[in-house]
């Protein structure tokens, strides 16, 4: 269980508080370090401190997870939809690519921006501690925690950049030298980061390999080496500079030397885990909802959060209208996937039923002890990879549900394993790594057909990873960070609208389903069977189905349920040129000058 976020810290990292230009983070104390960070369970107080900065109310909880990553092809806000007409409220702003730096949401003194330097200021104090008094080179246990503290320090940093780009680079504890930062070139930044990780590795152990990391809450060494993947691709990949969106020019970070680490590194992971097809995707998710924490599984590393932390469930998953009757909470569905999501999918694709959810949970005779199903709309889906109904305890808290966020699971390093073996050697090479990810979901014919069909050049079998990480990953905040790597979000966010305009027409492939969608109340008194969501499904059969209830679904009272106002709100300017935050005006105010957002957000050109 997410035992380490729960600890109650007496450690240096939380003992005093400076204010800075573009934090508000702890620093070092006049406790001894030399006594802290030569004691294994003392210097683990302080790595584990670090999980408090992603726990905290504005931080990954409240601001970072909900809103990052909205909108994509994929991912929407579903019960606040958008909306041209509200395109300038803070919610809405937050993720059509119009976000402005006195955002109500963001713009106060901890909000996430300031939470992540508070947790890099944790890092950096253990990352110091530890390399003067801990031994590391003697005490595999202690270098274990060296590992970690490098690692939640790159975790951070990762996102900063994702977010807002260039950032201040501060990779030592805070002083009188460091206390005002200019934004630091993220090529700098990443360079440091694949160093760390590449150092990280050989102090952390495989998962199960010791007791520290048989749980996924702890840093491990597949997480490690997927991690620096990752950031291999971000590095390489295309982003908001200063002179415009295109991909680094630091020969280090040239995308042949990146996909090479990416290579290296993910199939290292792959030979030492458990088989992918052998590993079930829906049970993935059952074990984050059930807080299953085991390692040696799909999952490589997950945020953790206690019971009574985190909106995880609040935010990605189903939604329910009032007191949930398996945990006592009332929330969910707050993002869902686009209303074209579930028809894209194959139909017999095993991640559809699992990824898209075409209903809510509704109160009985408002009877809070008892609910059902009842459909939703096409503008609101719910993610269901986060069920309440699969969790087996109760929710204490009206806004926090407890399960973690799980940060990387072993599909992403099988797909990133072929993105970059397509790149360096070609999509024959490049097979071995995207077929588990279908043959555990799709069957054995189709597979093969999929296969024949992205192997037949490097080109086809990009498109083919394009097209799987988005019915992979949807609803896991992936997917535009994906699109700005590869330089296409501008094409897919376009092709997002012209797919809606079709579906509001019932045009092209959305021309044959009926309008309405047709239900069932199942004997068990509280899940619904539906008609009327697969191809060739017709208004006239549906509507003589024997105890069928329907609802306007594509239309309604000879309406469209998909319209304009929807459709335009999705991005309200160039999503490439407008794909990061800006750094918020309270930070930019308390800089002593050295912050802006002048030219593309502050980005720096070189």
């Amino acid at each position: 269980m997410n035992k380490y976020i729960k600890l109650s810290f007496i450690s240096l990292a939380t003992v005093g508080l400076v204010t800075s230009c573009d934090l508000d983070a702890p620093t070092q104390s006049t406790l001894d370090a030399s006594s802290v960070y030569s004691v294994y369970s003392m210097a683990e107080a302080e790595v584990m401190s670090i999980h408090q900065s992603f726990g905290e109310t504005n931080s990954y909880r409240g601001r970072y997870l909900p809103y990052y990553g909205l909108n994509s092809d994929v991912e929407v806000g579903s019960r606040t939809k958008p909306s041209i007409a509200e395109a300038t409220s803070d919610k809405q702003s937050l993720w059509n690519y119009n976000t402005l730096a006195n955002n109500g949401q963001m713009n106060t003194d901890n909000n996430a921006y300031a939470k992540f330097y508070e947790g890099i200021e944790r890092a950096n104090l253990a990352i110091e501690g530890l390399r003067e008094y801990g031994n590391v080179d003697a005490n595999p246990d202690l270098a274990q925690l060296l590992g970690e503290a490098l690692t939640l320090r790159a975790v951070v940093y990762n996102d900063l950049v994702k977010a807002w780009g260039d950032v201040p680079a501060r990779f030592s504890p805070n002083n009188s030298g460091n206390m005002y930062l200019p934004r630091t070139n993220r090529d700098s930044i990443y360079k440091v980061l694949l160093a760390d990780l590449l150092e990280a590795e050989d102090y952390c152990y495989w998962p199960n390999e010791n007791p520290i990391t048989q749980s996924v809450e702890r840093v491990n060494k597949s997480f490690v080496k997927g991690l620096r993947a990752r950031l291999a691709l971000y590095a390489c990949g295309y982003g908001l500079r200063g002179d415009g969106f295109r991909r680094s020019k630091d020969p280090d970070l040239a995308p042949e030397k990146m996909y090479q680490i990416v290579k290296d590194e993910c199939i290292d992971v792959i030979n030492h885990s458990t088989p992918l097809e052998n590993l079930s995707f829906e049970d993935n998710f059952k074990k984050l909802c059930l807080d299953d924490v085991t390692a040696g599984g799909e999952s490589l590393w997950e945020i953790p959060f206690s019971d009574a932390r985190g909106r995880v469930l609040y935010t990605w998953g189903v939604y329910h209208q009032s007191k949930d009757k398996y945990t006592g909470q009332a929330q969910g569905g707050t993002n869902g996937p686009m209303p074209t999501l579930w028809y894209d999918y194959d139909p017999e694709d095993l991640r559809r039923n699992i990824t898209c959810v075409p209903y809510r949970w509704a109160d009985v005779d408002d009877n809070e002890n008892v609910a059902q199903q009842e459909p939703g709309s096409i503008d609101q889906w719910c993610f269901g990879k986060l069920r309440y109904e699969w969790m087996t305890r109760r929710v204490t808290s009206t806004n926090d549900d407890g399960i973690n966020w799980q940060y990387m699971r072993l599909a992403d390093v099988y797909l990133m394993a072929a993105e970059a073996v397509n790149e360096l050697d070609g999509p024959a090479a490049a097979a071995q790594y995207m077929r588990p990810v279908l043959a555990r979901v799709l069957p054995a014919a189709k597979v093969e057909a999929l296969m024949s069909q992205y192997t037949a050049s490097k080109e086809a079998f990009f498109n083919g990873i394009v097209d799987q990480r988005a019915l992979e990953f949807a609803g896991e905040a992936l997917r535009k960070a994906d699109l700005v790597r590869w330089g296409i979000i501008d094409e897919k966010m376009a092709e997002a609208k012209e797919k809606l305009t079709e579906m509001k027409n019932k045009s092209g492939k959305y021309a044959n389903y009926p309008d309405k969608l047709y239900y069932k109340l199942m004997d068990d008194g509280e899940t619904l069977e539906f008609y009327g969501l697969e191809a060739g499904d017709t208004d006239a059969e549906g509507g003589a189905l024997e105890g069928y209830e329907s609802k306007g679904w594509f239309v309604s009272d000879g309406t469209p349920v998909i319209t304009d106002d929807y459709i335009n709100g999705l991005y309200v300017v160039q999503p490439s040129t407008h794909c990061l935050w800006p750094i918020w005006e309270y930070f930019i105010n308390s800089s002593n000058g050295m912050l802006n957002n002048d030219g593309n957000y502050g980005q720096l050109s070189d």
